[in-house]
């Protein structure tokens, strides 16, 4: 029996599979609310609780670096040791994953079905990918291509600097440094939280007229759902203007991670909000951003440039990386 996992701040995926002849078949999967748990040990003895039957592998995809082996979250205050975790399972066999890595292997494992393109002078080839993939946090990984097959690098991409492009993002940089002092990162702009920080800087400057009932909708609901699905409306200007910008950054920093790693194979957009958002990422602003590189936007403009549709991408990569040890 098998076990994957892919452990985001707001939510974790586990799945249990057993094979079946020459496969591996899901039969038991539940997903939990991270934050509703002080440890990952005790959702996993959640998740296990009425099973019996021996794990041999387990593979979890975890948002945080993985080091030697282990892994600290980043939004979630949790330690995760191979150790601990074979000791409470049985299980021989336990690989930790950088979320972002685990993502990559599961973008290797779906059809084109599960993809919608951006770039309408996108040219398919053969190379290195670029996949990056918005959500609680910002992850970033690589996929090299040598040797006639593909290699996995995890990064901590999300974490470097965030480089405003014009006046306007200067003004939101300087926004965020009084709530980060210590570190502006891409991350803090490009996330659910990061979407938030746009609207709320536009409302600092007055950008333009804000919206009461917006107002009080965002009192009682998800502040960044909100601004997203008033933000798909361009009548809204505020919102409209938030979304906007969210799309032409999170387009800048594909370009930023494509010029480091020259990804012919194309660039993957995962992570929950390119899927929701799907309508604004089609407008034009995040390949306006992508390409705003000046004399290398020929580097880039025949890239593929895809948002994956599949939520349980991570997942797939994990059970993957499982299935190999068997």
């Amino acid at each position: 029996m098998l076990l994957a996992g892919d452990i985001g701040g707001t939510k974790t995926i586990l799945a249990l599979y057993k094979r079946k002849q020459t496969d591996w078949v899901c039969y038991k999967k539940e997903i939990f609310a991270s934050a509703d748990y002080d440890s990952f040990a005790k959702l996993l003895d959640c998740f296990l609780s009425a099973e019996t039957d021996q794990l041999q592998s387990i593979c979890i995809g975890v948002a945080g670096p993985v080091v030697d082996g282990d892994c600290i979250t980043t939004n979630l205050p949790w330690v995760l040791k191979r150790k601990d975790i074979s000791r409470q399972t049985g299980a021989d066999y336990v690989c930790l994953l950088n979320d972002l890595e685990a993502t990559a292997w599961g973008v290797m494992e779906l059809p084109e079905s599960d993809f919608v393109e951006l770039n309408r002078q996108a040219k398919k080839s053969v190379g290195n990918l670029a996949v990056l993939a918005a959500g609680t946090g910002l992850g970033e990984a690589l996929v090299i291509w040598s040797d006639e097959r593909h290699h996995v690098v995890a990064t901590e991409g999300g974490h470097t600097d965030f480089a405003p492009r014009n006046e306007l993002e200067i003004g939101l940089l300087r926004y965020l440094i009084e709530l980060y002092p210590e570190h502006v990162s891409n991350e803090r702009v490009i996330c659910g939280q990061g979407l938030i920080n746009i609207y709320q800087y536009l409302k600092s400057i007055q950008y333009t007229q804000v919206d009461d009932d917006d107002e009080n909708r965002m009192k009682q609901e998800d502040l960044a759902a909100v601004i997203s699905d008033k933000g798909m409306n361009p009548k809204n200007e505020l919102c409209a203007k938030a979304l906007e910008m969210f799309c032409e950054i999170y387009g800048a920093e594909a370009g930023n991670l494509a010029l480091k790693c020259l990804p012919k194979g194309g660039i993957v957009l995962a992570g929950g909000i390119a899927a929701k958002i799907l309508p604004s990422m089609q407008k034009g602003g995040f390949m306006r951003g992508y390409l705003s590189k000046g004399r290398y936007k020929t580097v880039l403009q025949d890239v593929s440039v895809k948002v994956c549709l599949n939520p349980e991408v991570g997942l797939l990569g994990a059970v993957s990386i499982a299935r190999r040890s068997n």
